[in-house]
């Protein structure tokens, strides 16, 4: 919501089957505790929509021509065992969550300006009340080139847009159950976590699962995305204004409309951008410059030099509207970063669960 407002004034409770359970640990403790190096990749192991990623150890970030600079060092890190979504949270998904528990999404709420100025630069001035409303940010393609710093010039304030209605007023998911669901802040994603007895993966877990244990750039390899068949939703063309439809679809699509990556993950590269638990820090990755990550949880508060008065939390996986001249964070290593209260017609998540022994 504070992105939301910045840029406005800029420009079924899960019951585990015990035996099933008992049984994919026993199979997958037999390589548990090898070295899951990447370009080791075990069998995969499903479980109630989820796909058991084992340990390993790989190195987190990038430096290469597309980088920026908050994906440097590349350091070292580890990260045990867990289970995560083999797909993002669809819209049949989230429906269930609301219908058995009512909750509200952020979106669907009118901003609180008392609370929204307290991360905005000392004197903003108050937007106009016809803005404070309940609405979300939506995707809208130009007529030809624009500037891409003025990201005003393809998001629009849109009364009544929310996971429900993801274009506005008048838009509905009624056919659309099985895409992800958006316009979802980081605290809906947590709300949904709770109820399904899961939580959000930390961007470590995040990169690794991406990376499906292989040293490459992307979650299919090295191969461009431009070249070949499709192997994401992203946005094909000139951004924001012309779109080849190259992969079919303009908006969000389907599910596991792709080929899954190594370790049988869906969608971990385009189609929405994915909410991680970590609190974002530009410069998290130099506390790791003379020391090996275990685990890591993030940093405990948030850092943004270019965003100062603003909280974030982490993005990852890039949606359907990157493109390798705008943000290209299909890749591995792309970091992203928005308020915990903001949700947008390109933001998601899926879950994860710890592996318990």
């Amino acid at each position: 919501m504070k992105i939301n407002i910045i840029n406005i004034i800029k420009t079924e409770n899960l019951k585990d089957n015990h035996v099933h359970l008992l049984i994919g640990i026993f199979i997958f403790s037999l390589f548990i505790n090898c070295n899951n190096s990447r370009g080791k990749i075990p069998s995969i192991i499903l479980k109630d929509g989820m796909v058991m990623i084992p340990s390993g150890d790989f190195m987190m970030g990038s430096t290469d021509k597309e980088a920026r600079e908050d994906e440097s060092p590349i350091h070292p890190v580890h990260v045990d065992a867990f289970w995560m979504d083999q797909t993002e949270v669809t819209n049949f998904q989230f429906k269930e969550f609301v219908d058995a528990t009512g909750y509200i999404t952020t979106a669907e709420k009118k901003p609180n300006w008392e609370e929204l100025k307290k991360e905005l630069p000392p004197g903003t001035a108050k937007p106009n009340d016809s803005l404070l409303k309940a609405a979300s940010l939506v995707f809208e393609k130009t007529d030809g080139p624009v500037n891409l710093n003025d990201y005003g010039a393809w998001w629009q304030w849109k009364s009544e847009a929310s996971w429900r209605n993801p274009k506005g007023k008048g838009s509905s998911i009624e056919d659309k159950m099985d895409h992800p669901v958006v316009h979802i802040s980081w605290y809906d994603a947590q709300a949904y976590a709770k109820w399904s007895g899961k939580r959000l993966p930390t961007e470590a877990e995040w990169e690794w699962a991406a990376s499906g244990g292989v040293n490459a750039k992307y979650p299919w390899g090295n191969e461009a995305i431009t070249k070949g068949v499709p192997k994401a939703n992203s946005w094909e063309g000139s951004f924001p204004f012309e779109n080849t439809l190259k992969d079919q679809f303009f908006y969000t699509a389907p599910v596991g409309s792709f080929k899954p990556n190594s370790f049988g993950l869906y969608d971990m590269a385009g189609n929405v951008w994915e909410w991680c638990s970590d609190w974002y820090d530009y410069t998290y990755y130099e506390s790791f410059k003379s020391q090996k990550g275990t685990n890591p949880q993030g940093p405990k508060v948030s850092y943004d030099p270019y965003q100062p008065y603003l909280s974030q939390k982490v993005m990852r996986g890039g949606s359907f509207l990157c493109n390798d001249l705008y943000c290209s964070g299909y890749r591995v290593a792309s970091r992203m970063k928005s308020s915990p209260d903001t949700g947008l017609q390109h933001t998601g998540f899926r879950l994860v669960r710890s592996v318990e022994f």
